[in-house]
């Protein structure tokens, strides 16, 4: 059982438990993205303890990393477990190869490790984009082949999957994306799968600052800032993520949810990355999650980006300053969870 500690992401039963079995309480969870790239992230074993003493419920990890899901076994963390891109080809046209990694990574450390999500992809390239739906396909038979098909599979994409996206009960799949949204949308509603999502309205902020307002980035605008018929939008995040309703609403997705892959606010290397904002951003997000969005007001599961500043990310500084967590494991900002 989780105990209460100094960050919380489930309620309180107010005998120092916190209650974790109810599924509505499950899909409103706040989880964490591990990742590794840095030369002095503390240990695995330290990490996965560093989640349970802050109960944090669940876990997103990159790639299978087998010291990770050992040192994960027993602690009831749920595991979002991505598949590496660079296997998407052969899982795509055999359906043995999908078979022995799900051997390998998930069935050789079932039940004693949580997993709730196989992502298939992570936000792939338009060339790449022909090889999800066959490879989701085929890891969900191999999953079902050994009784764990109620694990999602599912894959995780980016707003410039859209073509249009405002307002956003306009949101509709670029022309080049649908050929393959679509199929996917189907399938994911065939399974009972949700769609994973990646919204950081930390870029699409920095990519127009002079259209929006950063406080409408931050879920701090005071009032209404976009009126789409009935619904109204006080922040960018639920307009980003309804606009991807309206889309898979399009294709015949009504009845597949959302969960938010990953969303954060960096907390350096440029004008808007302050920890001031990234604190604002993460903390509201928090708070606001359990709300839903206009379109759909229901609890949204959300993972944070990331637990650790990684200092061996490429990319512009920002890359680098992501973390809830310096390598040190102390807090990069205060944030509570509730």
């Amino acid at each position: 059982m989780w105990r209460c500690a100094r960050l919380s992401f489930w309620p309180c039963d107010g005998r120092g438990v916190w209650d974790k079995g109810s599924p509505s309480l499950a899909r409103r969870s706040i989880g964490v993205c591990y990742g590794v790239k840095g030369n002095n992230l503390p240990p695995w074993h330290e990490v996965v303890q560093l989640y349970a003493s802050n109960n944090i419920p669940a876990m997103r990890i990159f790639y299978p990393h087998h010291d990770v899901l050992e040192a994960l076994r027993g602690t009831g963390i749920g595991i979002s477990l991505d598949v590496e891109g660079q296997f998407l080809p052969s899982f795509a046209s055999e359906p043995s190869v999908a078979a022995a990694w799900v051997k390998t990574n998930v069935q050789a450390f079932y039940p004693a490790v949580s997993f709730k999500f196989i992502t298939v992809g992570n936000q792939v390239a338009l060339r790449e984009m022909r090889y999800i739906l066959p490879a989701m396909q085929n890891i969900y038979a191999a999953l079902s082949a050994v009784g764990l098909d109620h694990i999602k599979v599912s894959t995780s994409v980016r707003r410039d999957v859209l073509g249009l996206s405002y307002p956003p009960s306009a949101g509709a799949f670029s022309s080049a994306m649908e050929q393959y949204m679509a199929p996917i949308v189907q399938f994911l509603a065939k399974i009972g799968a949700p769609l994973l999502a990646s919204v950081f309205p930390y870029f699409t902020y920095v990519h127009n600052q002079e259209g929006i307002d950063i406080d409408y980035a931050l879920f701090t605008s005071p009032g209404t800032v976009v009126q789409d018929g009935e619904h109204s939008y006080q922040n960018l995040f639920d307009a980003i993520v309804d606009a991807l309703y309206s889309a898979m609403e399009k294709v015949g997705g009504s009845t597949v949810r959302i969960v938010v892959s990953d969303s954060g606010w960096p907390s350096a290397g440029a004008p808007a990355a302050t920890k001031d904002n990234a604190r604002a951003y993460v903390q509201n997000l928090i708070n606001h999650v359990s709300k839903g969005t206009p379109k759909r007001p229901v609890p949204i599961e959300t993972y944070i980006f990331a637990m650790f500043n990684e200092n061996e990310k490429t990319g512009d500084e920002i890359e680098r300053n992501f973390g809830l967590f310096e390598p040190d494991k102390s807090p990069v900002y205060p944030i509570t969870f509730s």
